[in-house]
């Protein structure tokens, strides 16, 4: 019996040596290749279906624009919409915009989401995720700060209140800057 017990321990330690190695090699991988986006790097363009009309990144070249992933079944999301909404009616006339791009793979999950959270602001879809590749997106809600030029200034994972002022500074910031 005791024999018989070592090898199930000994098994199950060799099964626990092979999973911590295999998340070793994971976390590598994501620390490695799913970084966000850099500041002051070209953001990527995109094209893509909106809500309304299709929406691209070059067409709004010379608008400080703000560019949030987000899904229905993110928390946090359901914070941010009411702020962005509230910094897009604040900041519209001075030149930001901000386009929340959702990455269900359903339409249905973002219009159940839209009914009970409005979003007054552009929307676009992606459910494929190659968007969210491109921008190296790592986590829910994901943002992007991009300049008149194109650049992106700030990026931020997650939606937490005290991020809001810092954030709002630097979109001033950025739209002083002609």
């Amino acid at each position: 019996m005791i024999i018989k017990n070592n090898l199930l321990l000994l098994k199950s330690t060799h099964r626990m040596t092979r999973l911590v190695a295999h998340l070793r090699r994971c976390f590598l991988f994501v620390f490695l290749f799913a970084l966000p986006a850099v500041a002051d790097e070209l953001a990527p363009d995109f094209n893509l279906p909106g809500r309304d009309q299709p929406v691209s990144l070059s067409a709004l070249r010379g608008k400080v624009v703000y560019v949030d992933f987000w899904a229905s079944w993110c928390q946090p999301c359901r914070q941010s919409f009411p702020w962005m909404n509230r910094l897009q009616k604040r900041y519209q006339e001075q030149g930001l915009v901000i386009v929340g791009i959702n990455l269900d793979k359903s339409r249905a999950l973002s219009d159940d989401f839209l009914k009970k959270i409005p979003a007054d602001f552009t929307l676009a879809y992606d459910p494929e995720g190659k968007v969210a590749t491109a921008y190296r997106v790592k986590g829910m809600p994901s943002s992007y700060l991009i300049d008149r030029q194109g650049r992106i200034q700030k990026t931020h994972v997650g939606f937490r209140e005290e991020s809001i002022g810092d954030m709002e500074s630097v979109i001033r910031t950025l739209l002083e800057k002609q």
